[in-house]
């Protein structure tokens, strides 16, 4: 069972204690925050170059602003670490990946062939987001104009 995973290139992680927002505004040397569901991602993008991990907590699995959070990070081209921590649950982490995490500490641990077989399920995507995947009426697009 795994209690941390990540998609990062050889499955690095930032171990640093990550602070809180508000604790990060009033410092000049964090390089982890985390940010709480209700607490604006966009107050972090002046500092995108110096911040290595962004922790986004899901204090319940059906709260979804941490997804618009990491969506509003990547888009912004924050390259640093984007972790979901707390109630992730596996069949999340396909839609999780596709805003842009790429590390998650769930609370409670996960069945790493399960994971896998989360995120190899759908090879084809609906909508556009982060991760670049060709959404499937851009390939019907693509192909009827060939």
């Amino acid at each position: 069972m795994l209690e941390f995973y990540s998609l990062r290139e050889n499955g690095e992680s930032n171990e640093q204690p990550a602070v809180t927002l508000e604790a990060f505004a009033g410092q000049s040397n964090a390089t982890a925050v985390r940010i709480e569901p209700g607490e604006d991602a966009r107050e972090l993008l002046p500092h995108i170059d110096q911040i290595a991990l962004v922790e986004v907590n899901f204090p319940v699995f059906g709260d979804g602003r941490g997804y618009s959070a990491a969506r509003i990070l990547r888009e912004a081209g924050y390259k640093g670490e984007l972790r979901a921590v707390g109630d992730v649950l596996v069949d999340q982490i396909a839609y999780m990946v596709r805003v842009g995490f790429d590390s998650f500490k769930p609370d409670q641990p996960l069945d790493p062939v399960v994971v896998e077989a989360c995120l190899a399920r759908y090879a084809d995507v609906y909508q556009k987001t982060i991760d670049e995947r060709l959404p499937i009426w851009a390939k019907r697009h693509e192909v009827a104009s060939a």
